[in-house]
């Protein structure tokens, strides 16, 4: 965005009181999609840190807190009807992506494969897998990005394109490579299927 623009939104009337209002929407409704506009907007304006920080902890800290509530009632993640829902496990995802590229191998596998249990869309479910196994198999995040992913195909107005979930080789393929490290996944996540049928 230009320059100019920023200085002008930031002096904008309307745009400051939208963001006054999307902070009240955010901590009423408890609102993650409601976060995202509102972070977005503060990166747009250039916010101190302190105010990002303090949008992106409440995305994470509401994500977590809505994803045991899902896992307790076994619910699934509607991402491509449910705009809150999409919310939810992109916040997730993107926190499962941050333990990955800080080498916090065990937290990122885990969430990637909460994700593949909980998120109601096969392909995206699948590609959860193929990170999670990824994970498992030892893969560096850089050797995952620069080696795996292939995002030239990439829509960016569809609404799941925050998730990765192209890659070099089909999706079937790598989880076919992967064969080892899905079943030792799903073998994992035997206690919430297990849980759910009690």
């Amino acid at each position: 965005m230009p320059e100019v623009h920023v200085e002008e939104l930031k002096k904008d009337p309307e745009f400051l009181a939208n963001i006054k209002r999307l902070e009240q929407e955010c901590k009423n409704e408890e609102s993650i999609a409601k976060g995202y506009q509102l972070l977005d907007a503060h990166l747009v304006i250039e916010s101190p840190e302190d105010e990002i920080n303090e949008v992106f902890t409440f995305i994470v800290n509401t994500a977590f807190d809505r994803l045991a509530e899902y896992l307790s009632s076994h619910k699934q993640f509607d991402v491509l009807n449910n705009e809150e829902e999409r919310a939810i496990a992109r916040a997730i995802y993107e926190h499962a992506i941050q333990r990955y590229s800080e080498n916090d191998k065990k937290a990122a596998k885990e969430m990637f494969l909460v994700l593949y249990h909980t998120i109601d869309h096969a392909e995206l479910k699948d590609a959860m897998m193929v990170h999670a196994a990824a994970v498992m198999a030892g893969n560096s995040f850089e050797n995952f990005i620069e080696e795996m992913v292939d995002v030239s195909e990439v829509d960016p107005n569809d609404p799941l394109a925050f998730f990765i979930q192209t890659f070099v080789q089909p999706t079937d393929i790598l989880l076919a490579m992967f064969v080892k490290y899905v079943e030792e996944g799903k073998q994992e996540l035997k206690v919430l299927e297990e849980d759910k049928n009690a």
